[in-house]
């Protein structure tokens, strides 16, 4: 197995493949090397000499500053490395215009729904407009466990701490996005629970619908009937009654939406997963459907890759406004713009956020950026899509549910159980986690540096595309067979 990899011929630092020990020799592309110090696998090695103040290259791009003279072979983490980032900028349009050479589309098997949409599930989802009534929620999702028959494939419900006591922006949040899940094609039939007196009620709710079904909807005011478990049950054996007639039928791939989250990285996402996610997505986008890129904290200092690959001027200062957006957000509240990358990543190899957005905007592969997403608006244009939300894992994924996406592929190099209310696709950036974890994670892109039979990038992301087809189809992701399903929402503002 080799030891060092250096992603671009203008790396000045090589990532450890595996472990390295103080003293010993490496040779990578004609330069030799004498380990300084000892380097954890996933972690950056310099390959020459840097000053002080010099600029730390990786993916050909800098991910910070040196803040002391770096010797040739020496680890290079958050001891010696500073990011370079600072607050809102200026931003040129340089349009790159990659292409987008068109695919033959395939095929998955869904549930067309009357307004053209398409979902790949047929679930009961409950969906509580205020916290208030969540206890409810969860007793009718376990005594509905007697509806799943043919038609219906799971009953859930999405409980949550908002809906009441929130102002202005905050409050309007949490209506889009109850209405957003509420109207989602992945459900079959939808009971929107309230309890009468919240400020986001249900007619606050349905206010916010682009449009739902009334035959797979239905509403309850607890505070309206005498026994809120009977009139819920009631509506719910409606609901599953009509969704027995359900079935899967074909369906065209260019009315797929999927969303691309990363969470949990090391210094191998953005080698090994990032990148098989973004092969994944241009192939999507090829063949006519929609991929969703979010979590905008972690764009912060590969913004520009993303803006120079907007469709158009226009598009470009949608995105110029989402990043400054973002950072005025967390000037707002006094907090530091580069503060982003958690215990976890820093102890797999991830220094500054400069080196996570690197990684991390790897998933969106190349192809044009054709539109951006305010928080809980809908997607509206196929191809890749960024989409305001932050980088927490719950909330960035419930964001791209409530845009339309009917997956997320999320991708970790550390490990993560959770899902959001959508199936959410486990892939691991190392063969190791894989192996570890293998409840959680449904795909291994770590063989692409496996030492016996490595895998090219275009065979992973062509397995990953066939996973995806399988999905969409009603394969379960690991996440679904373990009942995982959680709903969270952007706080923002004041709680009453």
């Amino acid at each position: 197995m080799d030891a060092l990899l250096r992603i671009t011929g203008s790396d000045n630092v090589a990532v450890a493949l595996r472990p390295l020990v103080k003293g010993e020799s490496l040779d990578l592309d004609s330069i030799h090397l004498l380990l300084q110090t000892d380097v954890p696998a996933g972690h950056k090695v310099a390959l020459e000499d840097i000053p002080k103040d010099g600029h730390v290259i990786k993916y050909g791009f800098p991910i910070g500053y040196a803040k002391e003279d770096i010797p040739k072979g020496s680890h290079i983490h958050v001891h010696n490395l500073h990011t370079l980032l600072s607050g809102e900028l200026t931003y040129t349009y340089q349009p790159t215009h990659p292409e987008v050479r068109k695919q033959t589309s395939r095929t998955f098997m869904g549930f067309p729904r009357k307004n053209g949409q398409v979902g790949i599930r047929n679930e009961l989802w409950i969906v509580p407009t205020v916290g208030c009534v969540n206890d409810i929620a969860r007793a009718l999702e376990k005594e509905a466990q007697s509806l799943l028959v043919e038609g219906v494939e799971r009953v859930y419900a999405f409980t949550h701490p908002y809906g009441c006591s929130q102002m202005t922006e905050d409050q309007e949040n949490t209506r889009q996005i109850l209405a957003d899940l509420a109207t989602h094609p992945n459900a079959g039939g939808v009971l929107l629970l309230g309890l009468g007196c919240e400020n986001s009620g249900i007619e606050q709710i349905k206010a916010h619908m682009d449009w739902y079904d009334p035959e797979r909807m239905r509403f309850l005011i607890c505070q309206q009937v005498e026994d809120e478990m009977e009139a819920g049950m009631q509506y719910l054996r409606e609901l599953s009654d009509f969704m027995r007639k359900d079935r899967r039928e074909p369906c065209d791939v260019s009315k797929l939406v999927v969303g691309l989250k990363c969470g949990g990285s090391d210094g191998f996402s953005g080698i090994t997963a990032n990148p098989t996610i973004g092969g994944f997505s241009d192939r999507l986008v090829a063949q006519g459907g929609t991929t969703i890129l979010t979590e905008v904290p972690e764009m912060f200092g590969a913004e520009t890759i993303l803006m120079n690959r907007c469709k158009d001027e226009a598009t470009f200062e949608k995105t110029v406004r989402l990043i400054n957006d973002f950072k005025h957000y967390f000037e707002s509240y006094h907090q530091t713009i580069y503060e982003n990358p958690s215990p976890g990543n820093k102890a797999g190899g991830i220094s500054t956020l400069e080196d996570k957005a690197l990684g991390c905007t790897q998933k969106s592969g190349f192809s044009p950026v054709n539109d951006v997403l305010e928080y809980g608006e809908k997607v509206k244009t196929p191809g890749l899509n960024l989409l305001s939300a932050p980088g927490n894992d719950l909330v960035a994924a419930t964001a791209l549910a409530s845009s339309g996406a009917h997956l997320v592929l999320f991708s970790t190099g550390r490990g993560t159980p959770f899902a959001c209310p959508v199936p959410t696709l486990k892939i691991s950036s190392n063969s190791a986690l894989a192996a570890k974890k293998y409840q959680w994670i449904d795909f291994n892109a770590g063989r692409l540096l496996d030492e016996k039979q490595p895998m090219t990038l275009d065979q992973l992301s062509d397995e990953l595309f066939d996973l995806v087809i399988e999905v969409a189809s009603g394969k379960t992701v690991h996440s679904e067979d373990h009942g995982f399903h959680d709903l969270a929402i952007f706080k923002t503002g004041v709680t009453l």
